[in-house]
């Protein structure tokens, strides 16, 4: 699993995925698939990707229109579990559906 499919599907899923980097460091990766570290002021010293591949835990949480009442609590959730949500995603996207079967 790479950052870039976890990217995807919380574009796809309209989640929010945080988690702690190895480094100490807190990495969100928000509804447009972008992602945010709080308190990085400059470009980082380090690789995200790299970095990325060493978390084994995340929290996601879905992220809703405002008035909604009884938002969902935040999920935890391990990397195997993050890995079979990936997947289940599956490829998507416009250009996935130019084939024929």
């Amino acid at each position: 699993m790479k950052l870039s499919d976890v990217r995807k599907v919380t574009v796809r899923k309209r989640v929010r995925i945080g988690f702690h980097l190895p480094n100490g460091m807190e990495c969100v990766l928000d509804e447009h698939g972008i992602a945010r570290i709080p308190g990085l002021q400059a470009p980082p010293d380090f690789n995200l990707d790299e970095q990325f591949s060493q978390v084994t835990q995340f929290l996601m949480e879905p992220v809703l229109d405002e008035g909604i009442r009884n938002k969902p609590k935040p999920e935890s959730m391990s990397r195997e579990q993050l890995t079979a949500l990936v997947r289940a995603s599956g490829p998507g996207g416009p250009a996935d559906d130019d084939h024929d079967e």
